[in-house]
């Protein structure tokens, strides 16, 4: 990742959007399944960040971080505990990295949404029961779709949220909402 970053151009934009989920109740989770999920939704997220930053600062841009959270990041799930691990972890990370760049006029925030229909998630669905049961607790009614994040990336991208960092964009039907 460090070399990627190196053999090129600061750049000003970085969208952090790498995740992965073992969804198992807690008795079952191995070692394993904490290194895959940890590994790639907070450590692969930190040092894309890390190397995306550094060469920010060494070359004087200003930009924004952003970086894919989930409503798990504020609310647990069950059979979830991984996941929720990574998200939190990965808000406070963003929170942090907010605190150590902005006197470089680099802005860290995250996106959190709910669940979002894609390839990756659209087995989850086919289970019975389980698209009932996510559609009573999104408030809205509907699963997200990719294009209900497109504008909160866009905003996040743009000099509009230049005085926002160390924030989370919560895009989750109402689920956190109760």
């Amino acid at each position: 990742v460090r070399a990627f970053f190196d053999e090129r151009p600061a750049i000003d934009i970085l969208v952090n959007n790498a995740g992965g989920n073992r969804s198992k109740p807690l008795a079952d989770i191995t070692e394993d399944d904490y290194d895959a999920v940890l590994g790639l939704n907070l450590k692969a997220a930190f040092f894309v960040a890390q190397s995306a930053a550094r060469r920010m600062v060494a070359e004087g841009v200003k930009g924004s971080l952003i970086h894919m959270s989930s409503q798990m990041g504020h609310a647990a799930g069950e059979r979830r505990a991984l996941y929720c691990a990574s998200k939190w972890g990965l808000e406070g990370m963003s929170k942090a990295i907010a605190l150590d760049l902005a006197r470089h006029g680099v802005r860290s925030n995250t996106i959190a949404p709910t669940w979002v229909e894609t390839d990756l998630t659209r087995p989850y669905f086919e289970r019975p029961g389980f698209l009932d049961d996510l559609l009573t607790r999104i408030k809205l009614g509907r699963l997200g779709q990719v294009e209900d994040l497109m504008g909160a990336v866009v905003f996040l991208a743009s000099d509009a949220s230049a005085l926002m960092t160390g924030t989370s964009m919560v895009i989750d039907g109402g689920w956190t909402a109760g």
